[in-house]
């Protein structure tokens, strides 16, 4: 019904067919290496997984599954169910973490590579689903459905990447990590809108897969974030130091960090990466942002924290998309969805009302923050002060 060649080995490709099984051939061989009884009845469809070292395939079968294959071992690493009539087309996709399955009962199911956890079905009323097509560097997708043809776009708009201070790039390649060095190009020479001549290099790989990923301000140590896990890696050399479960991650100034493990749950860490303050807000923290102060944030307001002891600094009532400090650690812009703020940080009042040792209630100290601007725009990147 289908054959695929395996893009890590070019002389060997698989067979999906109605005889229930995937065969494994070479080129140039009449036998086949090896046969996997795969499914309960015929299989329509065979894919193998093109991104990282993983020695993985994925079939489609009339048996309403979807199976994932490690062809190594010759194991069945999962079954992916939910689809109500026979799974007509598979891809693993060669860009994102996806595996997309289709379907004679009119859907699309999209699944996690690596949780295999269901993302997303997709449903256009098209009849039976025949085909799905993908492009290598590209997020676009098309679908072969009975009564017509369908192009969706997966979105990653934003690449997974990071420069340290000393124009050291890098960023995240399914799980392969690779880097550039800007400064070794003589930018003199380029004009404007140029595409830049760079060398890239493959500085290793990574267990989790790359949703983000973000150098320590001093650049010796790169977080990379995933699937609610977090691993730091030394930049240079690219070695494991330590991980860990959390949603959200963030860089304290002298090499501290502070993960989000739930809406109730924050952890901060020293700088030899141990555990010294967990805080459990009296608010759901939707999200947390690093700098002079940590920020936490709910839905209508945020809070900000001083590090040492976690008190509350202030809290302001303001939708918060993200916050920038500056440098100089005494001026930090809020930005909400449709304006953003200047404000000035007012360390010397906020340490003498510390020094007192009185309790602070839940809005802090009414002038730690004074406010300089308000702009009625909207800001995605801040640079400098």
């Amino acid at each position: 019904m289908q054959v695929a060649f395996n893009p890590k080995d070019t002389n060997t490709f698989a067979s999906a067919s109605l005889d229930r099984t995937i065969k494994i051939w070479n080129l140039g061989s009449p036998e086949p290496n090896f046969t996997l009884d795969a499914h309960m009845k015929g299989l329509n469809c065979v894919d193998y997984f093109t991104g990282g070292d993983k020695p993985y395939l994925v079939t489609g079968s009339d048996d309403h599954t979807a199976k994932v294959w490690d062809y190594q071992t010759k194991t069945c690493v999962q079954t992916l169910e939910g689809h109500t009539h026979n799974v007509s087309a598979v891809c693993f996709h060669p860009e994102l973490p996806i595996i997309l399955t289709g379907s004679e009962d009119g859907t699309v199911r999209i699944w996690h590579a690596t949780t295999y956890r269901l993302e997303n079905t997709l449903s256009y009323g098209l009849e039976r689903v025949w085909t799905i097509g993908y492009l290598k560097s590209s997020n676009r997708i098309p679908i072969g459905y009975d009564e017509g043809t369908i192009m969706i776009k997966v979105v990653r708009e934003e690449p997974v990447a990071s420069m340290d201070n000393n124009g050291k790039i890098i960023w995240a390649k399914h799980n392969e990590i690779q880097t550039v060095n800007i400064k070794l190009v003589g930018l003199d020479e380029i004009a404007g809108g140029e595409r830049l001549p760079l060398a890239v290099k493959d500085l290793g790989s990574c267990d989790l897969y790359p949703q983000s990923l973000k150098h320590n301000l001093n650049g010796r140590f790169v977080v990379v974030c995933g699937d609610g896990e977090y691993t730091i890696y030394t930049a240079l050399a690219w070695r494991n130091r330590t991980f860990g479960s959390a949603l959200e991650f963030v860089w304290l100034v002298d090499g501290k960090y502070a993960v989000r493990e739930s809406t109730s749950t924050i952890k901060i860490f020293n700088k030899s990466f141990q555990e010294r303050k967990s805080i459990r807000p009296t608010f759901f923290a939707e999200g947390i942002h690093g700098g002079a102060l940590l920020a936490m944030r709910s839905n209508d307001f945020v809070c900000f924290y001083d590090w040492a002891e976690c008190r509350v600094i202030r809290r302001i009532d303001v939708t918060v998309k993200d916050i920038y400090w500056a440098d100089s650690g005494d001026l930090v812009t809020i930005s909400s969805y449709n304006s953003f703020y200047i404000l000035k940080f007012n360390r010397d009042v906020v340490d003498a009302h510390l020094g007192t040792g009185k309790l602070l209630d839940e809005q802090g100290i009414e002038d730690a923050f004074e406010l300089l601007y308000e702009i009625l725009e909207r800001v995605r990147i801040w640079v400098g002060d």
